[in-house]
């Protein structure tokens, strides 16, 4: 330790006697705790591994909740195949009109926020639409498929 440091550490050691003292704490009981020195301040391992794995609960119990979510559709039923949505067609910023086929019944529904009306039933079916609809020429993946294509500069 440096000379200089010896002085004033047995300096503050005899003034925090002296005050100990004058207030009648017995220095016995504030003798240091044999191995304190070898403890390393901040945090300690144990608490960094408590708190990974508190951690990985969490996230795991995120992943199962969202996995039980999507297994069971949020608690919505599903049409075993019976009902189909045909096609849609927006006619406002947040209304729509949409074709539904429900076995050989045809409906044709307003959506609105808060709202779905029937417009229209069908009793026939619309040509075209017992197969399900072919993808837009135009479409993105149309257009993606295009590009990814080599092309013959030959």
């Amino acid at each position: 330790m440096d000379r200089a440091r010896r002085p004033r550490r047995a300096a503050r050691q005899r003034l925090r006697t002296a005050a100990l003292a004058a207030l009648g704490v017995n220095m016995v009981t504030l003798a240091p705790v044999a191995g304190a020195a070898e403890i390393a301040p901040g945090v300690q391992g144990q608490a960094i591994v408590r708190i990974l794995v508190a951690l990985l609960a969490i996230v795991g119990l995120i992943l199962a909740g969202g996995w039980l979510l999507r297994r069971h559709a949020g608690g919505r039923a599903t049409a075993s195949g019976q009902m189909r949505v045909l096609g849609a067609l927006p006619v406002g910023q947040r209304e729509r009109i949409v074709l539904v086929q429900i076995g050989q019944t045809q409906l044709l529904l307003g959506v609105a926020p808060g709202r779905v009306q029937t417009l229209h039933v069908l009793e026939t079916p619309v040509a075209g639409t017992g197969e399900a609809p072919a993808p837009a020429s135009d479409s993105f993946a149309a257009r993606l498929r295009r590009m990814m294509q080599p092309t013959d500069s030959k």
